[in-house]
This record gives C-alpha cells, sequence and structure tokens, in this order.
C-alpha cells in the first residue's frame, strides 16, 4: 500500500442513514426534488429531506444498489443514504469505492436486504483527500471516454439488430405482382397449449414445460426458469408433445408493451418438451403453399406484428386468440422465391450474428476494463499514464456515420452478389443504391 494510504472499515469513513416514507399527497410529479427508491429515482417532491450531495443505497427490494445524487433529496424508508466528513472524504470517490464492492452480494431474506453493521465491517483503502480528488479527475476522464464507447457499441447492436428487421419489413411490405393474398386460416391450424398443474412439477426429469418466458424476443432459451414434469406425462399428454421444426408463440403478454407473439422454431434436443398454455403450436400447415421458414419470417416480420397485437384483446394483460389470428393477412409468392428469400435471409441473418457477437464482446471489454481501472484505483496504481484513452470510440466501433460501417455494408452487398454470380453487375450506381437503401429501411444516418 501507498504511503499515506489507510486502510479502514467503512463504518469509520461513513454512516449510512435510514430513509423516510414520503406521504402520497406529498408526492407530485412536478416537484422540485428527486425522491430515491432502492434502485433509483422514484418519483418527485416539493420537499427535500437532506441537503447536501450524498450517495442513495438500497436497502430492500434492490438491495445494494448504489447511486450517486448532488442535489436535495429525499430518501425513501427502503434506502439508506450516506453521510461522512467532507474534510476527509471526497463524495464521488466514495461512490466510486461502493460502486467497486458489489454490495449487493450482501442482500438476504426472501424480500432481499441489507444490515448496514455487515457494509461497516468492510475494510477498504484510503488515500489521503487531495489524492482522492486526484483519483477521481483521472476516472472522470477515462470514464467519459469509456462511455461514449459504451454508447456507440450499443448504438450499432441495435443498428444490427434493427437492420434484419427492416430488411423483412421491406420484402413483406412490398408485394411484387404474382404474390397471394389470403388469411393464416388458409395456411395453417392452431394447437393451444394445456394448463398443466403448478403442483404436479417436479425437480428434474427429462419432460420440460414450455412457457412463454422461454419465447423471449424470439430466442428458445430452455435454461430461463426452467419448470420440469414427471417422465411419464410425456406420454399421458402426447398430444401436447414438441417435435424439431415445429413452430409455437406465446399468446398473452402486457396491453401496449408488445412483449408477446414470439415465434420459435423447435430445435433438436434429448428433453421431451411439453406445449403449456397460452401458447399456440402451428399446425397442418399448407407446405405447398408456403415454406416453413419463409413462414417463421414472415410470423417475425413488423408488418405482420402490426396485426396482430391490434387483433389482441384485454384491459392491462394483452390476450392473443387463435380464432381472431385466424383471419389474419398472409402474403407470400410462389414457393421457389420463397426459398431463395429464405436464403438470402439466412445470410443477412448471419452477418448479423456476427455483428452482434463483435458489439457485445466490446461492450464485455468496456465493463472489464472499467473495473480494472477501479481496482488500480483503489490498489493506488493509477497514474494519467496508465489509463487507456479514446480518441476516436465512435469510429473504432463502427459509428452509423462512419466510412467503415458504410464499408462493411458494402462489403455485405458485394457478398450477397458474389454468392448469386452477380459481381459484374455492382458497381458504384448500385453500391449508391444499396447505401440508399439501408439508410431508407434501417432508418440510419450513414454520414453521406
Amino acid at each position: 500500500m501507498r504511503e499515506g494510504w489507510e486502510t479502514k472499515f467503512l463504518g469509520e469513513a461513513i454512516r449510512l442513514e435510514y430513509g423516510k416514507p414520503l406521504p402520497k399527497e406529498k408526492r407530485d410529479d412536478a416537484g422540485k426534488y428527486l425522491a430515491y427508491g432502492a434502485n433509483g429515482v422514484k418519483c418527485r417532491t416539493n420537499e427535500y429531506f437532506y441537503d447536501k450531495p450524498s450517495i442513495i443505497v438500497g436497502r430492500k427490494g434492490s438491495a445494494g444498489e448504489v447511486t450517486l445524487t448532488e442535489e436535495k433529496f429525499w430518501p425513501l424508508d427502503v434506502t439508506y443514504y450516506v453521510t461522512f466528513d467532507e474534510k476527509k472524504y471526497d463524495l464521488i470517490f466514495l461512490h466510486h469505492c461502493l460502486k467497486s464492492l458489489k454490495l449487493t452480494r450482501l442482500a438476504k431474506g426472501v424480500k432481499p436486504g441489507i444490515n448496514r453493521n455487515d457494509v461497516y465491517q468492510i475494510k477498504f483503502n484510503f488515500p489521503p483527500l487531495p489524492e482522492q480528488k486526484r483519483i477521481v479527475s483521472i476516472l472522470d476522464e477515462a470514464f467519459e471516454g469509456i462511455e461514449q464507447a459504451t454508447k456507440n457499441a450499443e448504438k450499432n447492436l441495435l443498428n444490427a439488430r434493427e437492420l434484419f428487421d427492416s430488411y423483412l419489413n421491406f420484402v413483406f411490405s412490398q408485394k411484387a405482382e404474382g404474390w397471394v393474398e389470403t388469411t393464416l386460416g388458409n395456411l395453417c391450424d392452431f394447437l393451444n397449449g394445456f394448463a398443466f398443474k403448478s403442483t404436479d412439477a417436479v425437480k428434474t426429469s427429462n419432460v420440460q414445460l414450455i412457457r412463454m418466458g422461454n419465447l423471449y424476443q424470439n430466442v428458445l432459451d430452455l435454461d430461463r426458469k426452467p419448470s420440469f414434469y414427471p417422465d411419464n406425462f410425456a406420454e399421458e399428454y402426447s398430444r401436447y408433445v414438441l417435435s424439431e421444426g415445429d413452430l409455437i408463440m406465446s399468446l398473452t403478454g402486457t396491453v401496449d408493451k408488445q412483449d408477446y407473439g414470439f415465434t420459435v422454431e423447435i430445435p433438436a434436443t434429448d428433453r421431451v418438451l411439453l406445449l403449456n398454455q397460452r401458447i399456440a403450436k402451428f399446425v397442418n400447415i399448407r407446405e405447398d403453399k408456403i415454406d416453413r421458414r419463409y413462414f417463421l419470417h414472415f410470423l417475425r416480420s413488423r408488418s405482420f406484428l402490426e396485426e396482430l397485437y391490434s387483433s389482441a384483446r384485454g384491459v392491462r394483460q394483452a390476450n392473443l386468440s387463435s380464432v381472431s389470428m385466424k383471419k389474419l393477412a398472409v402474403s407470400y409468392p410462389d414457393i421457389k422465391t420463397q426459398r431463395v428469400l429464405v436464403k438470402k435471409f439466412d445470410v443477412l441473418k448471419t452477418e448479423v450474428v456476427n455483428l452482434e457477437a463483435i458489439y457485445k464482446q466490446k461492450l464485455n471489454d468496456l465493463a472489464e476494463l472499467k473495473q480494472s481501472l477501479l481496482q488500480k484505483a483503489f490498489a493506488g496504481e493509477l497514474t494519467a499514464n496508465n489509463v487507456v484513452s479514446f480518441p476516436n470510440a465512435g469510429t473504432r466501433y463502427f459509428d452509423t456515420a462512419s466510412p467503415e460501417f458504410s464499408a462493411h455494408v458494402l462489403a455485405y452487398a458485394h457478398y450477397w452478389h458474389a454468392s448469386q454470380k452477380r459481381e459484374k453487375t455492382f458497381g458504384r450506381v448500385k453500391a449508391q443504391k444499396f447505401l440508399h437503401l439501408t439508410e431508407s429501411v434501417a432508418h440510419v444516418d450513414l454520414g453521406r
């Protein structure tokens, strides 16, 4: 430990004071002051409880969450707020300190809560106040670069996902000559899931119940809160056993949230999967008229989903009905064209998945970098010379307005033309048209 630094219990440096309930009549959406709950701002009020900058620590519920506040505020009764000697400690340094300690790990109980005495017993290395301020200055500069780089990576991750969705919508909304217009009921039937009793569930087995949460965001996640049933249910409820290639959709969600209508294709698996209530299986699909993979992409397209959501019923809980769904419009070209389109979808999807993996890794790297800087700071190893700078974070992380992003888009376009043995037709004019189409369909600005 560096000279002048001291190892102290947190209880020697800070006090965690109890928040106070805020009566309903004192809450005001237009209030002057913020009122904080366990994980951030809860409401506003025209009264304040504490008149100095401080740190809010979640006491119950989101226990251990840490929020900085630099104005007068009201801490609710599910929180602690930090008091300290300003002559010895810097507010921002203490905030970084508490964030780095991951106080959420101290939470206990059914409704998680933390005891402030457990926090007080944690040891931490504190430098003198001038050194705290120097460290904060370096961290602020570094974190500003990390934050901008993170925002760019998140934006590009979102753009990558939206590009595929926008392309799907473009294809299905720009129907060409020869496309057939019909209804969902003319192309398939539905099998609604069974209302299995929760009391029949077992701790583990080879029979898993597929619930709506397992379909979230069109991704089948069998590890998300898995629910198992006795092995003999596979035979007893064979009508509801799912097979590889089956298409299923979630039918219930929250009004105005569009957290339902997710469609997945059942993959090969060693588990026996059972169809739960409020999930529908598409059966008797007319595969002489519509390709199963094309059908899956269509069911996920924005143009179809807008019709689907408008057919839902309910005041707070949105419910889809297989009866009303049969009346929804479906459009499709001939089978050969459908399969050509599916190949295009698959190529673009592969590119998007690769881009997503890149941006997710960048986000992980940035989070690790931030944690590494904090560790250096609290070990007394942080200097202005050993901090990574971000002089051009936007370009590095493929800002959509950067030449690198446009180049990536054109690389994909050329790759597709080459795969169709049409690279000779891909010239300057077509390249500009493709960039214009990308801007129009994906609603991004390529900075041209």
